[in-house]
């Protein structure tokens, strides 16, 4: 049995890791605050989608979207984004991702047409009535 070794002297820097994930996560917090935030004060507090309409004690329940999916596209006009619910908004990241990868891209286009049912349960139906009479 083998079991993994130890780097020699040249270990992992974690000290280092630790910094760079601590400047995106800072980075990621700073972006969303700011543009959910002008979102909010531009548009209708709304699901764009499904049109459920948000007050102040369920806002946390509305996301903002980034209509063409990249979220460092933040015009102060707020063109790129659209207010979505929780749903609406996981609704519109898994069709992205179907899009993305071509999941159901074969759906009614590569493959032929199931062929119609031939068989046809009650057939002989008043054939088996007349014998059963007999």
């Amino acid at each position: 049995m083998h079991l993994p070794r130890k780097p020699p002297s040249s270990q992992a820097d974690n000290s280092k890791l630790d910094q760079i994930v601590a400047k995106a996560r800072k980075e990621a917090d700073t972006r969303m605050v700011g543009y959910r935030e002008q979102s909010l004060r531009l548009h209708p507090h709304v699901c764009g989608r499904c049109g459920r309409e948000f007050t102040r004690e369920n806002l946390h329940e509305l996301t903002v979207h980034h209509k063409d999916h990249n979220h460092d596209n933040n015009p102060p006009d707020g063109s790129n984004w659209e207010n979505l619910c929780m749903y609406c908004h996981d609704w519109e990241h898994q069709k992205y991702s179907h899009l993305v990868t071509g999941a159901g891209a074969e759906f009614g286009l590569t493959h032929s047409k199931p062929k119609a049912a031939t068989h046809s349960p009650f057939a002989d139906l008043k054939g088996l009535l007349e014998k059963g009479k007999k």
